[in-house]
């Protein structure tokens, strides 16, 4: 990997921020824009905008042949058997809402329960929670080590007969864990339960096959892996999505509309209710383009070096805790300065330049295992240095003695 070179493919990062270079640490929380994705999202708008599915004109035709062009990329991208497994969503949340609202609908009745991680962001336990309030279901929860490593042996303690769904993170957004979710979906499996793998924080890191994998749905988020925002996937294996009823009704998911009866169309415009985000889906096909460009294991090779180095310097750096110290991790660090709170240290990074993320990074069952109320995240890409990095743990030093 050339890294000088990728930066230059990303605008934004030449900027300076009072009157320092930019250092973008908050990459979990969305990746930033490559050239050729700002451009894709211009040309559409400038060359070919038109709705999608509808016109039988030239413009809606291309708009359309991208769109569906982009499901084909995802489907290739995480290697699901059909492109009508690939519903296209606002994001991961709304993916995991989709899915939460219409198993609830299909499978769930008084009684019956679902077991969510400890460590799940909050779209991964929010609707699942309203759908067990409104389905009057009942949560069971898996909880994790010290380390950050989820308590896997507990899993089969928390099944049961009434056990209708099992619901994961692939990555923590907090921890940086990489989370073992294949031994997980064979234990479910093993008492035919289906299981859900949150993908946000994997999609822009690893390889993910979900036939290999064999989940039965999978959500993910385009902003997160250098698309723009605003578009998404639910992945889901063909049978459920067939069983399973719309989330939303209205235009592009039906097949008839009368007054006395509705029939919806085929996989998967079934879940894509009303116009959706064809140029964020386009966004999306030149985003996974150019990440299969770079090359995953390579990105991953060089995130984990950033990864190893970063643990390290901050470690030397003493009077500081890390969360999450998991054997495996994606580059992603959580910590603390002993004494100091960490909106604090966020403020002074931000007047070095260094954007970190600092609070509960929408998990607080986390921050409570650790009786904290939030932390400094750093999390890394594949345009980051190793320069960076000490330029962070220069500004925790600095912080440190401010603060303390």
């Amino acid at each position: 990997m050339d890294v000088q070179q990728i930066r230059k493919d990303f605008p934004i990062l030449s900027q300076k921020i009072y009157g320092k270079p930019l250092v973008y640490f908050d990459n979990a929380a969305t990746t930033q824009k490559p050239q050729c994705v700002l451009d894709s999202i211009v040309n559409f708008y400038t060359t070919y905008n038109s709705n999608i599915h509808r016109g039988v004109h030239f413009l809606s035709e291309k708009a359309t042949e991208i769109y569906e062009n982009a499901r084909l990329k995802v489907k290739e991208f995480i290697n699901a058997k059909s492109r009508t497994e690939i519903v296209f969503t606002k994001g991961s949340t709304e993916a995991i809402n989709t899915l939460a609202y219409s198993f609830g609908e299909a499978y769930i009745k008084p009684g019956d329960e679902l077991i969510i991680s400890e460590m799940e962001h909050h779209s991964n336990i929010v609707p699942w929670q309203l759908m067990a309030q409104r389905r009057g279901a009942i949560i069971r929860v898996l909880p994790f080590y010290d380390n950050g490593e989820l308590m896997e042996d507990m899993l089969e303690k928390l099944i049961c007969d009434r056990t209708k769904i099992v619901c994961v993170t692939y990555v923590s957004n907090t921890l940086g864990t990489v989370n073992d979710v294949e031994s997980i979906i064979k234990t479910a499996h093993a008492h035919n339960i289906p299981v859900l793998v949150d993908a946000a924080q994997a999609i822009q890191h690893l390889k993910i096959d979900v036939q290999k994998l064999d989940c039965d749905f999978l959500a993910l988020s385009g902003h997160k892996v250098y698309a723009e925002t605003g578009i998404g996937v639910l992945y889901g294996k063909e049978h459920f999505l067939e069983e399973l009823p719309p989330y939303q009704g209205g235009g592009d998911m039906i097949k008839n509309v009368s007054f006395d009866l509705t029939t919806f169309a085929e996989l998967p415009l079934k879940f894509e209710a009303g116009t959706s985000n064809f140029v964020g889906a386009g966004s999306l096909l030149t985003a996974l383009n150019y990440v299969d460009s770079i090359g995953l294991d390579n990105i991953a090779k060089y995130e984990e070096q950033l990864l190893e180095y970063a643990t390290k310097k901050i470690e030397e750096i003493g009077g500081v805790t890390i969360y999450g110290n998991a054997k495996h991790k994606a580059s992603i660090v959580s910590f603390n300065i002993d004494g100091a709170h960490h909106y604090d240290v966020g403020m002074i990074l931000d007047k070095l330049g260094v954007a970190v993320r600092t609070g509960t990074h929408c998990t607080e069952p986390i921050m409570k295992h650790y009786n904290i109320t939030g932390t400094v995240r750093a999390s890394f890409a594949m345009y980051n240095t190793f320069e960076e990095i000490d330029t962070l743990c220069e500004g925790i030093i600095k912080a440190k003695k401010m603060l303390r």
